[in-house]
């Protein structure tokens, strides 16, 4: 692994080891488990440390010893070791909500989806007890389960409302639902397939996905890609960012009643995706990225043309909207995260950027060509609805600005595709910074250097645990913007 420093890590010294990560400013980013061999789960952390372009990972051997629980030090890997709990099987010590998370119900007996299936040590997944909500009582107290099936083609989810007149007093999401087992699907696959799945986690993001797992390939493979391909990376990269940011302000035009800048906003994702489909054929620029660089060329004259037309367009329509009394009522002081709670809880992309948490992958994690174009990085201090559009018009006109760059300066000519091949046993990690926030891969390869296990931090997963404490203590009638305001998506969450 290049992209990231490995450590071992004892139980015992688990606690003091992320007290110092945190007091020099690092941060957790992700845990999972996995099975080198049937009765040998082994622990994962990854994190990130200030002024370091490298991640850095925790290796622990578990044995059948319980893990201890670091969510009351670590917030954000709540969700992730009841996910461990739930579907690897293992079992940690103190931890606050120790309920499932993902499915609704497995036998006493059985096995988490993740375990190998001839293993033979304990197993906590089928003991877990069932989410439990709060005991609310007063006369006047309402609950309101709402979902799964809703309105238009939103994603199915069921949300749990307890609410006074409008006032919200506590919301619980259930997001798993049609949960597909993503993780698992990875198993057995050669690296190939590997990337035609990673495409289709989470279909917004489809080039995001499939560069991270491409560079956790390259990581385990010790592949370098050819500048050229480096250098186009970046610009599929800017182009679904673009797309993603057009449809994400129509959609909150839409919540607050504003149709004529969703119709407008909308419009304009339209002439992006066409301007993608004329740059590589794919309006969600799919089949582009590959492992040891990228599958074609893209059309530059098609870009650069659709990057001239699309710009006047934007600026006006920014400046429409962002006159629009009755749209920005609606927006500011709408439903404020804190600093402290974004960092904390985990919170990634636009979301932790509109409340003052400065990260951005490209600038601070370079890769693919970001070290020779770096970006503009957005942050607002306000977090709330408000600031959380304003940071994705600021990155949509550094994805402009990035896009110009990248052609005027000439894309270095030479190669678009290196021989990726990994040895067994091999292992890598790979990140991009999508239009959401952070997405991770982590691979591990078996012997016959097919996938073993393939780790996925999607933003959402992130970004929907945060999303509760922006909605306690809210109302009913700032849910639609303050949930549109995230820009979550569910497929990304139940991954």
């Amino acid at each position: 692994m290049n992209n990231c420093a490995l450590k071992e890590v004892t139980l015992a010294g688990l606690g003091a080891a992320t007290d110092d990560l945190l007091g020099r400013g690092g941060r957790m980013q992700a845990a999972y488990a996995w099975f080198p061999r049937p009765d040998a789960p082994e622990m994962r952390y990854i994190a990130t440390a200030p002024g370091r372009r490298e991640f850095v990972s925790w290796r622990i051997e578990t044995g059948n010893a319980p893990v201890p629980s670091l969510a009351s030090r670590c917030p954000l890997l709540g969700w992730y070791e009841r996910e461990i709990m739930e579907m690897s099987g293992v079992a940690f010590a103190g931890h606050p909500e120790p309920e499932r998370l993902v499915t609704a119900f497995l036998p006493p007996t059985a096995r988490g989806p993740l375990e190998p299936v001839d293993a033979s040590q304990a197993s906590i997944a089928g003991s877990l007890p069932a989410p439990t909500l709060p005991q609310v009582s007063g006369k006047h107290v309402q609950l309101l389960p709402f979902g799964p099936v809703r309105a238009d083609v939103v994603e199915s989810a069921q949300f749990i409302f307890y609410y006074v007149g409008e006032g919200i007093l506590h919301y619980h999401p259930n997001l798993f639902l049609k949960h597909r087992g993503m993780e698992k699907q990875f198993e057995g696959m050669d690296i190939e397939q590997g990337i035609l799945l990673a495409e289709r986690v989470a279909g917004i993001d489809s080039f995001a996905h499939a560069l991270a797992y491409a560079q956790a390939v390259e990581d385990a493979a010790g592949c370098v890609v050819p500048p050229r391909a480096r250098w186009l990376r970046v610009i599929a990269a800017e182009l679904e960012r673009t797309y993603n940011h057009l449809h994400y302000l129509g959609h909150l035009c839409h919540t607050t009643t504003l149709k004529v800048g969703e119709a407008q906003g909308k419009l304009l994702e339209e002439r992006a995706k066409q301007m993608n489909a004329l740059a590589c054929g794919s309006r969600l620029l799919r089949s582009i990225v590959w492992p040891g660089g990228v599958r074609r060329d893209l059309d530059v004259v098609a870009i650069a043309e659709g990057v001239a037309a699309l710009r006047p367009a934007l600026e006006r329509y920014v400046d429409l909207i962002e006159r629009t009394t009755s749209h920005l009522d609606r927006l500011i002081s709408t439903a404020p995260l804190s600093q402290q709670l974004a960092f904390d809880q985990g919170a990634t992309g636009p979301v932790e950027r509109a409340s003052g948490v400065d990260r951005d992958l490209r600038r601070d994690h370079p890769y693919a060509a970001y070290d020779e174009l770096p970006p503009a990085v957005a942050t607002r201090s306000e977090g709330d609805a408000f600031a959380r559009m304003k940071v994705r018009i600021a990155e949509l006109r550094t994805s402009l600005v990035l896009l110009d760059n990248a052609i005027m300066h000439g894309i270095p000519a030479g190669p678009l595709l290196e021989l990726c091949r990994c040895a067994p046993n091999a292992e890598g990690l790979g990140w991009a910074e999508s239009s959401r926030g952070t997405v991770l891969y982590a691979l591990h390869l078996d012997d016959r250097s097919r996938i073993a296990r393939a780790k996925i931090k999607s933003p959402s997963f992130s970004n929907w645990r945060v999303f509760p404490f922006t909605v306690h203590d809210s109302n009913m009638m700032d849910y639609a913007i303050n949930e549109a305001s995230f820009g979550l998506t569910i497929s990304g969450c139940a991954r």
